[in-house]
């Protein structure tokens, strides 16, 4: 190897795939603020929300596992969506060990309010239609070989 070869050095910054990752995701969730702030949420709220949306009347446990959250992130999130009249918690008749989270009436009433959020975001982060669609896909495929 010459002089004027660049090598490749693994711990430069530019190199990672991790930081664009990072830093991208610091960002867009950043940009969510504005648009929740109205709706009394986090972001993190609001995907917890979206995915009782998609499915009421689920184990906490497997919320956690929807979400990549553990209890320690999710019982206190949930706590505050409780307190908000968003969620009821209760155990699982089934099952007494597992805690059941369902939405309440305000909770799915505010689904109507959230309907303008991703739209609102999606002028945000000017992507093409396809290359969004590209690197959720992506991003999908590299949370499955991490999960």
């Amino acid at each position: 190897m010459t002089e004027d070869t660049p090598t490749f050095d693994p711990l430069l910054l530019d190199n990672q795939l991790c930081f664009p990752l990072y830093a991208a995701s610091k960002e867009l969730t950043r940009r969510y603020k504005p648009f929740l702030e109205p709706l009394g949420l986090t972001y993190t709220q609001y995907v917890t929300m979206m995915a009782l949306w998609e499915q009421d009347d689920v184990p906490v446990k497997d919320l956690g596992k929807r979400l990549y959250l553990d209890s320690a992130t999710l019982t206190p999130l949930l706590k505050r969506l409780e307190s908000h009249g968003y969620v009821t918690r209760h155990r699982s008749q089934a099952d007494e060990r597992s805690v059941i989270i369902s939405l309440t009436d305000e909770g799915r009433a505010l689904r109507e309010r959230a309907l303008e959020v991703p739209g609102r975001i999606g002028s945000c982060v000017r992507l093409e239609s396809q290359e969004a669609q590209e690197l959720k896909l992506l991003l999908e495929k590299m949370l499955a070989t991490l999960a």
